[in-house]
């Protein structure tokens, strides 16, 4: 086996093709990765309940982080280790997306809540994992930045230009892969990771291998020591092929 032996995968814009599809390619290849003994997880910022179809789809049994690094899971379905929002802080937070008339969404243990299904009156006994804001106003949003940056509590980060997504201070992809690797027996140095947002800046600083989708945003592209392919061109198959499986 050669130097890597974890690949860490986000899964839209980098696993996931524009149709949120795992291509054959991908899919051949990450079971070919398997059975030569590297570990190939899935590092998103989806809620574990929308990641399920996929590990399923594709017969993973390999660790999860989820939700930003919010939670990880040592399989699907058995949890390792989760971190929490403090209600208090989701009650401002939805304050201001009230304030600045945003899209909303916020990822609790049970699923997802938004505009279309906010029940003010769960807010206390719910557990919360991650607040989202999505606007194209770059002002409000800006806004939004500047207030939650001076709280000094979260790790900032986003899934699109237009969105911000709010993790407790400390808690990124990175620091999900880094419980995997001592699960594991794997150093971050042994990691490949690959990503196209920000929320992917942390994983792909801290991996041996960071790679940035042809499809990245360009600060993601700027960070990494390897620019790739687009997500509609297999890009997963291509770093298997050429800097795992060597």
């Amino acid at each position: 086996m050669g130097r890597y032996k974890l690949l860490a995968i986000d899964m839209d814009g980098t696993l996931l093709n524009e149709e949120s599809l795992i291509s054959d390619d991908n899919r051949n290849w990450i079971h070919k990765a398997l059975e030569a003994g590297i570990s190939v997880i899935l590092s998103t910022g989806r809620g574990v309940q929308k990641v399920y179809p996929y590990t399923d789809e594709i017969g993973l049994k390999t660790p999860i982080v989820s939700v930003n690094g919010s939670e990880v899971w040592k399989e699907p379905r058995v949890l390792l280790k989760r971190h929490l929002m403090k209600t208090e802080w989701i009650r401002r937070l939805h304050e201001m997306s009230v304030k600045y008339d945003t899209w909303f969404w916020a990822y609790s243990v049970e699923g997802v809540h938004n505009k279309e299904n906010w029940v003010p009156e769960e807010l206390e006994t719910t557990q919360w994992l991650k607040f989202g804001f999505f606007t194209e106003d770059d002002q409000s949003r800006n806004r939004i930045l500047d207030e939650l940056t001076a709280w000094g509590e979260f790790e900032i980060t986003n899934s699109h230009p237009h969105n911000l997504e709010i993790n407790p201070k400390g808690i990124s992809k990175a620091s999900g892969i880094e419980e995997v690797c001592r699960l594991l027996g794997h150093s971050m140095s042994e990691v490949v990771a690959m990503g196209d947002s920000l929320n992917d800046m942390a994983m792909i600083r801290a991996a041996g291998l960071g790679v940035a989708m042809g499809n990245a945003q360009e600060e993601l592209k700027r960070a990494a020591d390897l620019v790739t392919v687009t997500n509609q061109e297999h890009a997963v198959a291509k770093i298997i092929r050429e800097h795992i499986l060597v």
